[in-house]
């Protein structure tokens, strides 16, 4: 019999049970997302192991060296937020000074660029901020718990008294590191000789104490935890990089003609076997995890540490290096590699120009800053001598680490000088302050001079002590003629 259309469909039978009182299995759970496996990196011993740390303790010294070292009694790299001065390197910048900040910043970016494609990601390995304190961390690690085996038994569950000693100990360990990592960055913001004895003394409260446990925590966080994910999901900087490379780019490869079939691939398939004995010492060297001998992926940082590890490999098989290298695309294709090609044409142009534009405005950096501007309460003013007088706001900015004493004055355009009042206005070091000053075009000029309604004039304000730096400004000045 047919069922119309309207009629709802039976419900679904369920599978008859094949035993009596047996119940039908569960449906399966499907994971939308699964944590990968915990990395632990074997230690890796070879050039460029010694090189990775050899930047490790450079970078590190030179990161917790800074905030002590002074140039002419001040820091020598001082972020002032309250104060808004900035200290770098001998420079003092104030707001005024923000095109000089952002072609430093747009500097770095470009030599970062201009570096990646030529050398890939060599900054990944060597010198990126994560990479660095990971290999500390690392490091840490070793001398605590252990090599990679030693550790990955501490990972099995259980707790023993060894285990407890040495976890507790590379926690503690990483704890003290990361505070001080974490106080440190405050003491690019805090004068160091202020917040170090502060926190040594427990005595730090406020934005200070909250940003050390901030990035102490983040520090202890990233390096001790979170390590390879930072570069495989949450640094930007990975993802787009890829739009620098080209087939000249310097890049980490498994030479696959030499090194393949592998040992055991080779038994199976009765050929002979290539240079890889497939001892997975290139993956578990890692720091993210990686197989090499897949190709080329966006999680390999460069750091080279399978190259080390399959060079050991190759000397205990009396084989030659380079079955892990580095190399580019075009050169393992048998190519001439291009070191000058558009690309790096290209970004190298733009890094000259960036260069040339921050050295003139380091080499033209002023630190005295002012501004003119009129009275807007007063048009202008006939005084009884004849005179006429304007009003005007001066706002002057001392970026100097010292105080100044400015002389002001005043001509138009036909170098015809203006009377001044007051003549003089000092500023403190770092101060910004605003006064009012007269001038006033002399009565025998407005009898004898032809004065448009609104004429130019130039203010120059000179500290008396560094007459080299005086420093000019244009304004309107109004006649009534």
């Amino acid at each position: 019999m047919n069922i119309p259309s309207s009629t709802p469909p039976p419900p679904p039978q369920r599978p008859a049970s094949t035993a009596a009182g047996e119940q039908a299995a569960p449906a399966e759970a499907v994971l939308l997302y699964q944590a990968g496996p915990k990395i632990q990196p074997r230690r890796a011993d070879g050039r460029y192991a010694r090189l990775r740390v050899f930047a490790m303790f450079a970078l590190l010294g030179l990161y917790y060296a800074l905030p002590w070292i002074s140039w002419h009694g001040q820091q020598l790299v001082l972020f002032d937020l309250p104060h808004r001065r900035f200290y770098l390197f001998g420079l003092t910048l104030v707001p005024q000074d923000l095109p000089l900040l952002a072609a430093m910043l747009f500097t770095a970016a470009l030599t970062l660029f201009l570096f990646t494609s030529l050398a890939g990601r060599l900054w990944c390995g060597y010198s990126c901020p994560q990479t660095v304190w990971t290999e500390a961390f690392l490091w840490l690690e070793y001398f605590t718990e252990g090599d990679r085996h030693a550790r990955m038994k501490l990972d099995k569950p259980g707790w023993t008294f060894n285990k407890i000693v040495r976890r507790g100990g590379k926690h503690l360990a990483w704890a003290l590191f990361a505070a001080m990592t974490g106080v440190t960055f405050v003491a690019y913001f805090v004068p160091a000789r202020e917040l170090i004895p502060a926190a040594f003394a427990l005595q730090l409260s406020g934005w200070s104490l909250f940003w050390c446990v901030f990035y102490s925590f983040a520090t202890w966080g990233n390096a001790g935890f979170l390590r390879e994910q930072v570069c495989k999901y949450m640094c930007p900087y990975a993802r787009f990089q890829s739009a620098m490379f080209d087939r000249d780019t310097l890049i980490i490869a498994y030479d696959e003609k030499r090194g393949e079939p592998r040992k055991h691939a080779a038994k199976e398939i009765g050929k002979p076997a290539g240079d890889c004995i497939d001892c997975s010492l290139c993956v578990q060297v890692c720091p993210t995890g990686i197989d090499i001998r897949k190709g080329l992926q966006y999680e390999c940082i460069a750091c080279a540490a399978c190259i080390d590890v399959c060079d050991t490999v190759m000397d205990s098989q009396q084989r030659p290096h380079g079955l892990i290298h580095y190399t580019s695309a075009n050169h393992d294709a048998g190519k001439k590699v291009r070191l000058l090609r558009p690309r790096t044409l290209g970004y190298g142009a733009v890094w000259l120009v960036a260069c040339g534009v921050l050295l003139t405005l380091i080499v033209n950096h002023s630190t005295l800053y002012f501004d003119v501007m009129r009275d807007r309460h007063t048009l202008y003013r006939e005084l009884a001598s004849g005179a006429i007088e304007n009003l005007y706001v001066v706002d002057i900015t001392n970026g100097d680490n010292q105080a100044h004493n400015f002389a002001i004055s005043a001509r138009l355009e036909d170098g015809t000088a203006l009377e001044v009042e007051p003549t003089h206005l000092q500023r403190e070091p770092g101060q910004t302050a605003k006064s009012m000053v007269s001038l006033r075009i002399p009565h025998e000029t407005v009898e004898h001079g032809n004065l448009p309604s609104a004429a130019r004039i130039v203010v120059t304000l000179t500290p008396e002590d560094k007459p080299e730096a005086a420093r000019s400004h244009s304004a309107r000045f109004l006649t009534g003629d």
